[in-house]
Formats: structure tokens, sequence, C-alpha cells
């Protein structure tokens, strides 16, 4: 990512301007996590993971979690407004803070390491992908596949947009930049969709748009040599 792009989102935590923070735990991700069948301890990865009461949810389950924020300000008050006492001790260019069974790695996750990260089962990916620039998504996946074992499944949510006249089928199929972004590397499963239509609330005047919620579980490939 750009140093514009962090000191962007750095302002957009420092200033609170957080709408895109849900404020409970994300229901697709209850309903359709339990198929991944990980066994308890299994350890997963919360890219770009905020203040996510996923990752509490995730912790409920028995996994290890450990997420990356670039934000200071998001780590602290994932650990304050839940109550819990984290330990934090610096690692590499990372400040690590530690509860239990949560850790969050404060930095940019374009230097993260796999000796940073450890053992990786999976990766829950709530639209980090997606709230990123378009420019820079092909760079996500590239690092996030250095990152992980070679099996390693994503369990991936994403919103979006569906094109005006796109039709039914299109709109209910797997997302041709998500196909493109992952298919050499993932074989994808597009488990749920739920198409909605909803306002723009910066722009309540605007028609209502059709958003799909989409549900994919991406099972990597082992690398041929």
């Amino acid at each position: 990512m750009s140093d514009r792009d962090n000191q962007l989102w750095l302002r957009l935590w420092r200033e609170r301007r957080t709408a895109f923070h849900q404020q409970a735990v994300n229901p697709l991700l209850s309903r359709f996590w339990p198929s991944l069948e990980l066994a308890q301890g299994s350890r997963v990865f919360v890219p770009l993971c905020g203040k996510s009461l996923d990752m509490l949810w995730l912790a409920k389950q028995g996994h290890e979690v450990i997420g990356v924020e670039l934000s200071p300000v998001a780590v602290k008050a994932f650990f304050r407004e839940n109550h819990l006492q984290p330990v934090k001790r610096r690692q590499g260019p990372f400040t690590l803070w530690q509860h239990g069974r949560l850790a969050i790695l404060c930095g940019d996750y374009f230097a993260l390491t796999r000796a940073d990260l450890g053992q990786i089962d999976s990766v829950y990916d709530r639209a980090a992908l997606t709230a990123l620039p378009q420019a820079i998504r092909t760079g996500y996946v590239a690092q996030l596949r250095l990152l992980l074992p070679s099996a390693s499944p994503v369990f991936l949510l994403t919103i979006e947009d569906a094109e005006e006249h796109a039709s039914l089928q299109q709109a209910l199929g797997v997302d041709p930049e998500l196909q493109a972004l992952y298919a050499a590397d993932f074989d994808i499963d597009l488990a749920h969709v739920e198409s909605l239509f909803e306002t723009d609330p910066h722009a309540p005047e605007q028609p209502a748009r059709r958003a799909e919620y989409k549900v994919y579980r991406l099972s990597g490939r082992t690398q041929e040599h």
C-alpha cells in the first residue's frame, strides 16, 4: 500500500470516521464458518482487522486468532472496548498486542513475513480485499499467498455492487475481478449470495442500488514445480 493510502487509513481512525466498522458479529461468519470444519486451536489470520468483533467470535470457537492492523487507534480501541488487558511488546517492525487467544500485530500488512505470523491454518477476510484501492488488490493477494501454507483455506466475505444491467445469473456468480485475483492459486467456491437493495447513507437522495453479499470459500492449491 502506498504511504498516501496508509496516511488516509490512519487519519480515518484518528478522526473516528469509521462507519465501515460493524457493531455486531457478522451473521454470515457465524452461519457459514463451521463449514470449514477447522479443529479447535487452529490459528486464524485476520488481515486488516480494525477492531472487528468477529475476532472475539472466532476466539470463542476455540481458535487462536491473530490480526494485523495499521492503526494503533483501532487496536487500542479493540482491547479497551472489549474490556481486555493486553500485553504489548515489540516484534520487528510491529507492536504485538495479546490477550489470551487474541493477538493483533500493529503495523503494515505488506511488511509481514511468515516468521511474524507463525503457523496459519486459515484466513478470515471480511471485506479487507474490497476495502483496498483496486490498484493494490493484486499485491494484497500476492502477499497473502506468500504468508500462507499452500493448502490453507480462506473464508472471504465480500460486498459487491451489482452492475446496473447485470442479469441475476451474472450477479449471483463469482465476481470476475475475484476470479482474476485468486483463480491461479485457489479453488473458488461461492457458498452463498444475499442480494439486497441499499441506499447510500452519504447520499440518501440517490436511488437504492443492489448489493451482493457473498460468502466465498477458497482452497489453496499446492504449488507445482
